[in-house]
C-alpha cells in the first residue's frame, strides 16, 4: 500500500512520538510505501512568542512574514526534522530528512473560509507546483523512509512556508497514494469539539462541507477539511484523520479517527 502520512507539529513534539515512529516502521518494515510530511505549528508558535514576534493566525493558517519565515525554517527544518528522524532511527526504520523536494509558489490572495468575505494575503505562504518525485522513488528503491519538512522552493530560490496538511495532500494526489494519513492532537471530527463520544467514524466531502458552513466545523480544521476534499477530488482513494495508533487505524480504517471518502 503506497501511503502518505502526515504528522502535526503537536505530534512530532509529544510524549506519542515514540509509540507513532514504532507504528511508522512497523508499516515500512511490513511493505508498505510511507512517505512521511511533518508541521510545526505549536513549536513555531512557541518560538515567535519567544522571540518578541505575536503569531497572526487568520482562519486557521499563519500568516508569514519575513521573521516568521526564519522561526519556520529553524522549527521545522532544523529542530523537528531531526527529532523525527532519530525517533524513527530508534524505532530501527531508515529516515531520511528533506527539505528540497518541495517545488512551490507564492500563494496570492484569496477569501479564507472562516475569515470573512475579503481576499487575505498569507504573505510568504505558498502553493505546492510540484515534487522531485524522482529523488523520492530513489530513496523508497533503496529501502528508506523519506521525511519532508514543510517549505517549499521556486526556481529563483525563494522559500514558502506551507500548511503540512497541504503538502501532504498534494504529495498524496502526485503519487496516487492508497491512504493518506493525517495525525493530529484529535482523534478525528467531532460533532462537539470538547465530546470526545462525538467523533464522527466516516464522512463524506458534501457531509464535511455542510459541517463547516453550519459552524459544526472550526479554526485548523476547517482548512484540513477543505485540502482534503481537494485531494478526495483529485484522486485520492481515502483520508484517515487519527490521534495515534497507526496500526490499527490502517489496518482497519474507520476503527479509530475519521475516515473521509467522496
Amino acid at each position: 500500500m503506497n501511503l502518505v502520512v502526515k504528522l502535526g507539529g503537536e505530534v512530532v513534539g509529544d510524549g506519542r512520538l515514540a509509540a507513532i515512529a514504532v507504528d511508522l516502521a512497523a508499516l515500512a518494515a511490513a511493505g508498505h510505501r510511507v512517505t512521511v510530511v511533518h508541521g510545526g505549528g505549536p513549536q513555531a508558535t512557541d518560538l515567535q512568542r519567544r522571540l518578541g514576534i505575536e503569531p497572526r493566525i487568520v482562519g486557521g493558517r499563519r500568516v508569514t512574514d519575513g521573521p516568521t519565515l526564519d522561526v519556520m525554517k529553524m522549527v521545522i527544518a532544523g529542530r523537528l526534522n531531526v527529532d523525527l528522524c532519530a525517533a524513527l532511527r530508534a524505532a530501527s526504520a531508515r529516515p531520511l530528512g528533506l527539505h528540497g523536494a518541495i517545488f512551490a509558489t507564492r500563494r496570492p490572495p484569496r477569501v479564507v473560509s472562516g475569515a470573512g468575505p475579503d481576499p487575505v494575503d498569507l504573505g510568504l505562504v505558498g502553493d505546492v507546483t510540484g515534487f522531485d518525485l524522482a529523488l523520492l522513488a530513489t530513496a523508497h528503491g533503496a529501502g528508506y523512509l523519506p521525511v519532508l519538512a514543510c517549505l517549499g522552493t521556486a526556481p529563483d530560490g525563494a522559500v514558502f512556508n506551507i500548511n503540512a496538511d497541504v503538502v501532504a495532500n498534494r504529495l498524496a494526489v502526485a503519487e496516487g497514494a492508497d491512504l493518506l494519513v493525517l495525525v493530529s492532537s484529535v482523534d478525528g471530527v467531532r460533532r462537539v469539539v470538547t465530546d470526545p463520544a462525538s467523533r464522527i467514524a466516516r464522512l463524506t466531502a458534501a457531509e464535511g462541507r455542510r459541517a463547516i458552513t453550519d459552524g459544526t466545523v472550526t479554526g485548523g480544521m476547517i482548512p484540513k477539511l477543505e485540502e482534503s476534499f481537494a485531494a478526495l477530488a483529485e484522486g485520492v482513494r481515502q483520508i484517515l484523520i487519527v490521534a495515534g495508533d497507526l496500526a490499527r487505524a490502517v489496518g482497519e480504517p474507520g476503527s479509530a479517527g475519521t475516515l473521509l471518502d467522496g
